[in-house]
């Protein structure tokens, strides 16, 4: 089934995951293996409890109604795979393989995912056998595993679940796979006492790779399931929370400090920091890592710019920072806009050292010259992930246009800067790479943080990055001949950015207003 120049098997281990964001993230990793950014994999992965239904299937599956299978706590999706109605649940063993068959034959794939399982329980000690008109694995009269399987492109997708040590009470809710008299069984209840569910993923992985053709042993990642205690948030400034905020509200302003839900609110705004979103608080693109909300921006406020100085007086600010949601609405993507509210602030404030965030614009070479004619004493642009992940998790955005962006105002002698997130997904090696894009362009500031889905609609998180591994990422970005570095748990793109370009700060002479 497998090429062998495709025969490396990325296993993944979500743990207890709800069946809904499993399905979003499975989603995710399809389109990845259709357009060839990833090898690949297998999630192994357990539900709280879920009834779905298949294609074939309808709610007269239920022997209860939607409404009481709600109430016992357990949700009810109607989904695309093959089949009928099935639970999920933990103790039972779900095995999503995304794979992309070289021998396209749903068939025989079904059919090498049955045998599977039939080798995990042989290796258990039990007889199990097939039933043709009923896809699954049955243990003597009762079925042990059901089947439903889904392609797109040739991808596979959904997959086997296995009863482990699953409650099997919550069948009595539906008729399994359609059968109205049908039986159903564990591993627990067949062996008369309860079975190690990792020694189980073990023994599937292994039998998974030997029948389909990897090579054993396949690399395993796991999700993470809680926050660590790095990411537990201390108290806020409060006091100063709510002065920036009283300022804000007046003066009609928003900063991205609030609308991304940055954790380090109240130490910038006490430190004299905050970043002011221009252009509206609705952004024209999906990204699905942004807190921002999308969807059809409101027209541009021609007094924004003289608001926001006003608010950089009142505040006291020593360092601002401008940036905007992404306006493909517009002409020049807003950079107008940004050029009129750093003259006013430097109007107002000439003492303020100014950082602008922008957008890619598209990448429109007009609209960066004006940004890079006002002279900012520095210029961010984030690349926020690594290369392969961009269709997934920016899929308007380009990498090598961010990069292009970044390597032009590093030609006009700007201070640049940028920064990634980490836990998305990427490798060591894709981090590296990236380290290593962004220092070619000229920038010279990084920031690394840990990324955090604002909600489970966003994509989700993929794994906790230690702090100890922060600071051999500041390190290893130092040894490229980064300037300044800011990495940790919490770090995000303005964390202390007053702090990082004092140093550095240049001189405004070659500056004159084109306004």
């Amino acid at each position: 089934m497998t090429d062998a120049s495709i025969s490396h098997l990325q296993v993944l281990d979500w743990g207890l995951l709800i069946y809904d964001d499993a399905l979003k993230l499975q989603e995710a990793l399809v389109s990845e293996r259709i357009a060839e950014l990833s090898p690949d994999r297998l999630i192994l992965v357990e539900h709280p409890p879920v009834v779905t239904i298949g294609r074939s299937g309808s709610l007269d599956d239920l022997r209860e109604s939607e409404e009481a299978i709600n109430r016992k706590g357990a949700s009810v999706f109607h989904v695309d795979r093959g089949g009928m109605a099935t639970f999920h649940g933990p103790g039972q063993l779900v095995a999503y393989p995304i794979v992309k068959l070289q021998t396209k034959d749903l068939r025989l794939y079904l059919q090498m995912l049955l045998e599977t399982v039939a080798a995990v329980l042989r290796s258990y000690g039990l007889a199990s056998e097939f039933r043709g008109r009923n896809p699954g694995v049955w243990a003597g009269a009762a079925k042990i595993a059901s089947v439903g399987v889904a392609c797109r492109r040739w991808v596979t997708y959904h997959g086997i679940a296995l009863n482990v040590n699953a409650d099997l009470r919550w069948f009595e809710s539906i008729n399994p796979c359609g059968d109205p008299d049908g039986k159903v069984t564990s591993m627990e209840r067949e062996l008369g006492q309860s079975v190690d569910m990792a020694e189980v993923k073990d023994r599937f992985t292994r039998a998974f790779c030997r029948i389909f053709g990897y090579a054993t042993p396949p690399e395993v990642r796991q999700r993470p399931t809680e926050r660590p205690s790095w990411l537990v948030l201390s108290p806020s400034c409060t006091e100063s929370i709510d002065r920036m905020e009283s300022v804000l509200s007046w003066l009609r302003l928003s900063t991205v400090c609030q609308s991304a839900r940055c954790p380090n609110l109240g130490e910038c705004f006490a430190r004299g920091t905050a970043t002011f979103m221009i252009l509206g608080t609705i952004c024209t693109r999906t990204c699905r890592f942004c807190a921002v909300d999308k969807g059809k921006p409101d027209a541009v406020d021609g007094g924004e710019p003289e608001r926001i100085a006003q608010a950089v007086q009142l505040l006291r600010l020593k360092h601002a920072v401008i940036t905007s949601v992404t306006r493909d609405d517009l002409p020049d993507g807003g950079a107008e806009h940004f050029v009129r509210t750093v003259e006013k602030v430097r109007e107002c404030c000439p003492d303020v050292s100014v950082e602008v965030l922008v957008p890619d614009f598209r990448g429109s070479l007009k609209a960066l010259q004006r940004i890079c004619d006002i002279r900012p004493d520095v210029f961010n642009h984030n690349v926020e992930t690594v290369k392969r992940l961009y269709p997934i998790v920016r899929p308007k955005a380009r990498y090598q246009r961010s990069l292009g962006i970044l390597e032009y105002a590093g030609k006009h002698g700007l201070i640049v800067k940028s920064g990634i997130m980490l836990g998305l997904g990427e490798t060591e090696q894709e981090i590296l790479e990236a380290i290593t894009d962004l220092r070619r362009t000229g920038c010279s500031f990084l920031t690394l943080g840990q990324y955090l889905a604002p909600s489970k609609e966003h994509f989700p998180v993929s794994r906790y990055v230690s702090p100890a591994e922060f600071e051999e990422w500041a390190q290893i970005a130092r040894s490229e001949g980064f300037k300044k570095v800011a990495a940790g748990p919490l770090v995000r793109s303005s964390y202390r950015a007053g702090e990082m370009v004092c140093s550095m700060r240049q001189p405004l002479k070659s500056y004159q207003s084109k306004g």
